[in-house]
């Protein structure tokens, strides 16, 4: 069991990830995880980097709620439904995959690369057709971050949409809005 400052109900192990183990358990009446370092990981403060990333992204919607960190914890709420990629052939697709869009474009102008966007399978829960995009421990700042682009590969390899590279790359050279909405009009329309 781990040890915690806090009171919480009914923590459970939830997984384990490279640099942090995941528990689920009840706070103050909500369901929380708990993310603790995976003492198997050579990973300095990723907890900490979380947090941080957390409280910064809910201010722009992103993220589950950030709900406590400690010296070497983080718990916001549990992000529960299904994940996204169980939810592509349903009709949802398109809503679901143009939140997630507009969720990178607000990293990338926010000069935040998330690093996990080549292989996001686990990063995206879907309830109430809402996406809550998770895992930012290893978020940093950059001038320039790549989580659209990553995205949309993701998307092209997949064979789910077909974002031309041309579109692609005028993105990643030059992020604007305008770059931007070509992207999303493509899925848009598909």
């Amino acid at each position: 069991m781990i040890d915690l400052p806090i009171k919480v109900k009914s923590i459970k192990y939830l997984d384990k990830g490279k640099r942090s183990l995941v528990y689920t358990g009840v706070y103050k009446n909500k369901k929380v995880a708990i993310k603790i370092k995976n003492p198997d990981s050579t990973a300095i403060e990723r907890t900490k980097n979380e947090a941080k990333y957390i409280k910064l992204l809910n201010k722009h919607g992103i993220g589950p709620k950030f709900v406590k960190a400690g010296k070497n914890f983080l718990m916001h709420e549990l992000a529960e439904g299904k994940q996204y990629i169980e939810l592509i052939k349903t009709n949802k697709k398109k809503e679901l995959t143009l939140q997630i869009i507009d969720q990178c474009r607000t990293l990338d102008k926010l000069k935040i690369n998330k690093l996990e966007f080549t292989r996001p399978i686990k990063h995206f829960f879907v309830k109430d057709n809402k996406v809550t995009m998770i895992d930012f421990e290893r978020c940093y700042k950059t001038d320039k971050p790549k989580n659209l682009t990553q995205f949309c590969n993701f998307l092209n390899l997949k064979k789910l949409y077909k974002i031309p590279r041309k579109i692609l790359i005028e993105y990643k050279d030059k992020p604007t809005e305008k770059n931007f909405k070509k992207i999303r009009d493509i899925i848009g329309r598909a």
